[in-house]
């Protein structure tokens, strides 16, 4: 018989995306001194920042904030912050902070951060989901309640881009949905409650691998071909088959070198890579057609007027498929998530 334990819910992660730091420096403003648990935050900024994103959040409040470091403490009443091009993870009184693949098209991204604190701390877990683009956090959150843990999400139409909460309210059933200021006086009064554990909640096997594989294990080893069927479509990072994952009514994808995505991510993904090949062929059309130009005016410069010819009709050809793979680039790709 497993233990009644009774353990306070301090460990509070938080994802954002665009709009994300107004939000979350909002929502620091106005937490208390004595704030009695950790927050640890990602949200999604470019691999060559630089790291600037601890310093604005601690002139916004009374909390101290600093960036993550591999191994470090977590300390309650302390905020950590995610670097640059690295996933921020959580493990029992430590953090880590790693290169594994990057997921939804972003490192560091939320939902590894999201599933590792519902691995190691269960029920003791708020996840708060700030505003953002596409979904990254709805699979993370999900972890979370499936765990025991505590959903909150930002009331939609304060968010300056409401995609991740709505998407998260959509998929999870969360517990509160709320602006920043109700959220900020309802978290001391969480943080300050304890959680009854009257049995222990497993932990399934596909979220230990995607947490080892955000730790950079290698994937293959990890187990990943076990974590879904193979489906038709494949990643758009490096070219890899994409199995098919589910949490609840949620899908998701994940390749076998770890990539993993939602389907505004994927979908977002597909279409990043449909511009970049037809600006590919736009350009090797017009090399083609300067080329075509180029020995025709060579044929005529040596009075081969009929080579000449000939090359002029190619170069019109060339440069009228230019006019309609340009029309393609410049259109919105059908399914583009936004």
């Amino acid at each position: 018989m497993f233990p009644n334990l009774a353990l306070p819910r301090n460990i509070v992660v938080v994802g954002a995306s665009a709009g994300g730091i107004e939000a979350l420096s909002a929502l620091l403003s106005l937490l208390p001194p004595d704030f009695p648990a950790a927050v640890v935050v990602v949200v999604h900024v470019a691999a060559d920042s630089p790291g600037v994103l601890p310093h604005i959040l601690a002139r916004a409040g009374v909390l101290p904030v600093e960036a993550a470091e591999d191994g470090a403490p977590i300390q309650q009443g302390h905020v950590y912050v995610a670097p640059p091009d690295r996933h921020l993870l959580v493990e029992q009184g430590h953090m880590r902070v790693t290169r594994g693949p990057k997921e939804n098209r972003f490192r560091p991204a939320v939902d590894p951060l999201f599933r590792s604190a519902a691995q190691a701390y269960g029920g003791q877990v708020i996840g708060v989901v700030l505003s953002g683009s596409l979904d990254d956090g709805a699979a993370g959150l999900w972890a979370i309640k499936d765990r025991g843990g505590l959903a909150i999400v930002q009331e939609p139409s304060e968010a300056a881009y409401p995609s991740m909460p709505l998407n998260a309210l959509q998929y999870v059933e969360v517990d509160y949905r709320l602006k920043i200021a109700e959220m900020a006086r309802l978290l001391p009064q969480l943080v300050s409650a304890v959680v009854e554990v009257k049995e222990a909640l497993p932990v399934s096997d596909k979220m230990e691998i995607e947490t080892r594989i955000a730790c950079e294990d290698n994937p293959l080893d990890a187990g990943v071909m076990t974590l879904g069927p193979l489906s038709p479509y494949t990643c758009p990072e490096c070219s890899g088959v994409l199995m098919q994952l589910q949490d609840g009514n949620l899908l998701r994808f994940r390749c076998h070198t770890g990539h993993a995505y939602s389907v505004e991510s994927l979908l977002a993904g597909i279409n990043e890579s449909i511009d970049k090949t037809l600006w590919n062929t736009v350009r090797s059309l017009e090399e083609h057609m300067l080329l075509l130009r180029h020995l025709g005016e060579h044929a005529r410069a040596h009075q081969d007027e009929t080579l000449a010819r000939r090359l002029d009709v190619k170069a019109q050809n060339a440069q009228d498929q230019v006019q309609i793979v340009r029309q393609l680039v410049v259109r919105p790709v059908n399914g583009d998530a936004g």
